[in-house]
């Protein structure tokens, strides 16, 4: 097992973009051509502390939290993908962000991957780990992941259960870990949810998971069959066991992406940011170096 020493302290300063009448919080480190990293749910830029240290020597390292989470504001919206994406769209319009190295994580990798194959004119390179690269195949997908996902979209009265979002975050993001997250950083995740109300975003991901052909699983199988067909360099990341990418996810990488660097980060489940965070900077570091040569 990996024994790194991860920090817990949170030391960026905050930046914040208006968009639709509600503001974007994002966290900056170094300069240069854009290093683009989108968080999946329910965590936040927090997610990123430990491994934008290893890159903020390469480019300008931005990190901002989806709307509804982190720091970011918190509308009367129905927070659906689609809402997501929307919001990200306008954060990198309104920045002017080009030559992009996109890092996505979980359900942020939906909203980055989306946007990314529909403007691949904007991106340099892309880094996926523990991601949506295709659509939702119950048979190649991680157990703990299944029965995580059946018990949250089949348990009666989920919507009691979450009466606020500090509940999710205390039953939810330690499933997703290999090592038990400190009071220090239980809280950073707690934070944006100790209000009433502020579950909304997280119940509306629960009902928004891919599965079958649902409108999630569609946005993944269009953007997963322009990834095939994309030039772009590829970085994908993985750990065993892993969560979400299985060695059958791996093997189909292998297979049916082109341009393509792969490579294990450690012992993890979902959260390999929160037990290998130097290996994961360390890996993509070393991948970013060599697309300048």
């Amino acid at each position: 097992m990996n024994h790194e020493r991860v920090a817990s302290n949170f030391p960026y300063e905050s930046h914040y973009i208006a968009v639709d009448d509600t503001q974007l919080h994002y966290i900056e480190e170094g300069k240069g051509d854009p290093i683009l990293f989108i968080h999946g749910i329910p965590t936040s830029s927090y997610v990123w502390r430990n491994v934008i240290p290893h890159l903020k020597d390469l480019g300008r390292c931005i990190a901002p939290d989806l709307i509804g989470f982190g720091k970011s504001g918190k509308p009367d919206i129905d927070y659906t993908l689609k809402d997501h994406c929307h919001f990200i769209k306008a954060f990198i319009e309104k920045l002017n962000l080009k030559n992009i190295i996109l890092i996505v994580h979980g359900f942020g990798s939906i909203v980055g991957l989306d946007f990314a194959m529909q403007h691949p004119e904007l991106f340099k390179g892309i880094v996926f780990y523990e991601s949506y690269i295709r659509p939702e195949n119950k048979e190649d997908s991680a157990l703990p992941y299944q029965e995580q996902k059946y018990q949250l979209q089949t348990e009666e009265n989920v919507y009691r259960t979450f009466m606020n979002g500090a509940e999710f975050i205390d039953r939810i993001l330690p499933l997703g870990m290999i090592r038990p997250l400190s009071d220090e950083e239980l809280k950073f995740y707690r934070e944006p949810f100790l209000n009433n109300n502020t579950q909304k975003p997280l119940l509306q991901y629960l009902n928004e998971l891919p599965q079958d052909d649902n409108k999630t699983n569609q946005v993944i199988a269009a953007y997963s069959e322009k990834l095939q067909h994309s030039s772009l360099p590829k970085l994908m990341l993985y750990s065993v066991p892993g969560f979400i990418t299985t060695i059958a996810t791996v093997m189909w990488a292998k297979e049916n992406l082109w341009n393509l660097q792969i490579n294990e980060v450690g012992e993890a489940l979902h959260y390999g940011q929160e037990s290998n965070p130097a290996l994961i900077g360390e890996s993509i570091s070393v991948w970013i170096q060599g697309l300048e040569e």
